[in-house]
């Protein structure tokens, strides 16, 4: 078994990887399973009232995590995958702990083949949080990561610029990060 069949195999048991992404490493469960996300929430010592995004592969596993409207698809198609996490209404099929009790999800397609590759042999969104105990540094290299897992799969030093949050609801820049110029100009051109 190849590690990105050995990460999906983890995710189908409840249980927690460590995955690179074009930012930072992230610490992965499946984002379906309520008991994997409190796993999450635990080793990160996050409090529950924080909601916590989700990774995806394409924008149709986007679609069913998330309400997409026109404006919002287009923003998506130009910007993910990348260093981009677009907020936008939850759909039900999502645990309502990830959303904080403020029924929005944040949403990465991170433009990383391991990430994506592990999310497509998983064929389910999986949570999307720095692999760190909350307030901490994220990590960019396997040394740095100090929380609980069950698997790390290596993508060796990443850049460690965080993905810039964007509130597609109500059309701003929630935290800068990679391409915050381009996505400001973006969003003051969207209606």
């Amino acid at each position: 078994m190849d590690k990105i069949q050995e990460a999906a195999s983890v995710l189908h048991r409840d249980g927690i990887i460590v995955y690179p992404t074009e930012t930072v490493y992230g610490l992965g469960a499946d984002a379906l399973s309520e008991h994997a996300i409190h796993r999450v929430y635990e080793v990160k010592q996050r409090l529950l009232s924080k909601p916590m995004s989700v990774a995806v592969s394409d924008i149709e596993m986007l679609n069913i995590v998330a309400q997409v409207g026109e404006e919002e698809e287009k923003f998506i198609k130009k910007f993910l995958p990348g260093p981009v996490t677009v907020v936008l209404p939850s759909t039900s099929c999502l645990p309502e702990v990830l959303t904080g009790g403020t029924g929005l999800i944040g949403v990465r397609m991170p433009d990383h083949e391991i990430a994506l590759a592990i999310i497509r042999e998983f064929d389910m969104p999986i949570t999307s949080t720095s692999a760190n105990i909350s307030g901490r540094e994220p990590p960019v290299r396997f040394d740095q990561v100090t929380v609980v897992y069950d698997l790390f799969v290596d993508g060796g030093t990443l850049s460690g610029t965080p993905s810039t949050v964007v509130d597609l609801v109500h059309r701003q820049i929630l935290r800068a990060g990679g391409r915050v110029e381009e996505i400001g100009q973006y969003l003051s051109k969207m209606d």
